[in-house]
């Protein structure tokens, strides 16, 4: 049969500290070639990670930065990488009054679980631990893929060419995360069934021992992050003049200049990497559109401005300074 076949794992107990689950798999009548899928919720359960707590301080535990609050919701970055709403902490699907924190670590958590299955049942597998997370610009949630063992979880398909000719430059599917969607639309939410098989990718599944780089290749470096910080969050950030690395890269001295220029700034190009700013301008906000583009004044000339290097002064720290 061709195509793509998914199916959760029926008759899954309860899990707890210590269930097996490489034992409820090998019940589930695996093959070579077979993409096993285990909600995050279940490892955590297996490892320990549910327990009696305020919700709130587990997820301040496990925040690394704040990306964006509204009210009593956090967008953060917890100590995984991964950007998502209350550090992944989540009371659903756990006993009333217990929180359920992601695992230490899901990629390893996959690897032991596909080493296991290969070693007790001679099946080559890949294995992806599931979350759910919402997304930018989207109502509603989906699964996304935060452990992977034996699958590349992202196809880079740049320099291939379409069916026209047209030449791919930065196409790469997120593979590990459109296989979590499918296991999320096999098992449910409510379903009590954190399981699930696809069969039908064995191309994909990589050679026993090769476990490949886990979920961690889909996290985004922060320097590419077009959305490191919430709009407030953003405008704080260029206030204080702290975090440049949240607006990546210095932008190119037309983009710095056209943003300046619809802030009533008046400025003038002098070379790809010099900007004049009138005499009259206002330094403060100058400092601020400036830090947003990457850009600093020159400490000698606050008239000039030069994309950031260690080698000039943010200006707010240095407006800080004045009596």
């Amino acid at each position: 049969m061709t195509g793509l076949q998914a199916w959760p794992v029926e008759g899954v107990p309860e899990v707890g500290p210590g269930t097996d689950l490489a034992a409820l798999l090998l019940d589930a009548g695996l093959r070579d070639g077979d993409v096993v899928l285990v909600t995050s919720k279940a490892v955590s359960k297996a490892e320990g990670r549910v327990a009696r707590e305020d919700r709130d301080r587990a997820v301040a535990e496990e925040t690394v930065r704040v990306v964006a609050r509204r009210g009593g919701t956090r967008i953060v970055e917890n100590r995984l990488g991964l950007v998502m709403a209350a550090a992944g902490v989540d009371a659903s699907n756990v006993v009333p009054g217990h929180v359920a924190r992601l695992p230490v670590d899901p990629d390893a958590s996959a690897r032991r679980l596909r080493e296991a299955l290969h070693e007790r049942g001679g099946v080559d597998v890949a294995v992806v631990v599931t979350d759910t997370a919402g997304r930018a610009w989207r109502v509603g949630q989906t699964e996304i893929a935060v452990g992977v063992a034996g699958l590349e979880p992202v196809e880079d398909l740049g320099g291939a060419v379409d069916a026209y000719g047209n030449p791919l430059l930065v196409t790469a599917p997120a593979v590990a995360d459109e296989l979590a969607n499918v296991a999320e639309l096999v098992t449910g939410k409510l379903g009590g069934r954190p399981l699930s098989v696809v069969r039908g990718l064995g191309h994909r599944v990589l050679p026993a021992g090769s476990h490949g780089p886990g979920a961690r290749a889909l996290l985004r470096p922060r320097s590419q992050d077009m959305f490191a910080l919430g709009a407030r969050e953003a405008v704080v950030a260029a206030v204080r003049g702290v975090q440049r690395e949240h607006f990546g890269a210095p932008a190119p001295a037309e983009e710095l200049l056209e943003a300046l220029t619809s802030c009533g700034l008046a400025a003038g190009l002098a070379a790809p990497d010099l900007l004049v700013l009138d005499a009259d301008a206002d330094a403060a906000l100058v400092g601020v559109v400036a830090h947003a583009h990457g850009w600093a004044h020159e400490p000698s000339a606050p008239t000039r401005l030069r994309p950031a290097t260690t080698a000039f002064v943010d200006f707010a720290p240095s407006r800080a300074e004045e009596p």
